[in-house]
């Protein structure tokens, strides 16, 4: 059985649930989970399969998820330098000077600014399902939802099925998650329907402030000139994983990434989406983590 250890830790005036996977003396893995989502995301057995490689995996819930602390955003707006601010208080909560970091979707947005903005503290990046941090997405999908021609300079906006799902407006809840991965899934690889309700089941069950994960949209769509820093200042090791049925982020977005930082590695994973909920694709997601430097 894994070592497993669970502890808030403050960033600031918030407090932060963190779970720490595996042996503290080995090198760490800091897992960061994209907008409105919970560590609860990353599946065990992607943690498993990394530990197995011979590093701790440390997972936290966002500020406005799950069991950490919730924000009143029109009060206290906060961007993506502030939620990578919380990354680096977790590091320093766990006297981590540096960790192999991997980021999923706006996830990989925090990695990237971690990596220019925070270079001494990170090993090495993984960034999975993602897009370039100071790309601006607004225009496109704003045409994408009202219907109108793509523009040829744009990276490509949403799938017609994903902005037709987000358009039908379904009521918070389980089943309304459950279709929403079915369709970050794709229909290339099957949908392990199963251990999604699983999972959303308990991430409904233990967040504070359902609601207030929809503050991640409004923080990711808050650019600063730190957003728009060049990643040719990205020193890491870097390796982008991306699917090639990505719904929202179709694989563009992914090869611009991996072209913009210096000798980074694009992995295209046949078949996956958005999402890693698809029978043995935790595993393949965990071989391609980047840990060496």
């Amino acid at each position: 059985m894994m070592e497993t250890a669970e502890r808030f830790v403050e960033s600031g005036a918030l407090r932060l649930w963190t779970e720490r996977i595996g042996d503290p003396g080995d090198p760490a893995v800091l897992l960061i989970m994209g907008a409105g989502a919970q560590a609860v995301g990353w599946p065990d057995v992607l943690l498993g399969r990394l530990v197995g490689r011979g590093v701790q995996v440390i997972r936290f819930d966002h500020r406005d998820t799950g069991l950490s602390s919730v924000v009143d955003f029109d009060e206290r707006p906060y961007a993506i330098a502030d939620l990578a601010g919380d990354c680096l208080a977790i590091l320093d909560a766990y006297g981590l000077a540096s960790a192999h970091v991997v980021g999923a979707s706006m996830g990989g947005m925090i990695a990237q600014w971690l990596g220019v903005h925070a270079a001494a503290r990170v090993r090495s990046l993984t960034i999975v399902g993602s897009s370039p941090m100071g790309h601006d997405p607004g225009p496109a999908w704003g045409r994408a939802w009202a219907g109108e021609p793509a523009d040829p300079d744009d990276l490509p906006p949403p799938t017609a099925e994903f902005v037709a799902h987000v358009a039908a407006d379904l009521p918070p809840g389980v089943e309304s998650d459950v279709e929403l991965f079915r369709v970050f899934n794709g229909a290339v690889r099957p949908f392990d329907e199963a251990g999604v309700r699983a999972m959303l089941e308990r991430a409904w069950k233990r967040a504070v402030a359902p609601s207030a994960a929809g503050n991640h949209s409004r923080a990711g769509l808050t650019f600063a000139p730190d957003r728009l820093a060049s990643l040719s200042a990205i020193t890491a090791p870097t390796t982008v994983v991306h699917g090639d049925q990505d719904p929202v982020f179709p694989l563009a977005h992914g090869e611009a990434l991996a072209a913009a930082i210096p000798g980074a590695r694009l992995a295209v994973v046949p078949g996956m989406g958005h999402v890693f909920e698809s029978p043995g694709l935790p595993e393949e997601i965990a071989d391609l983590v980047r840990l060496n430097t």
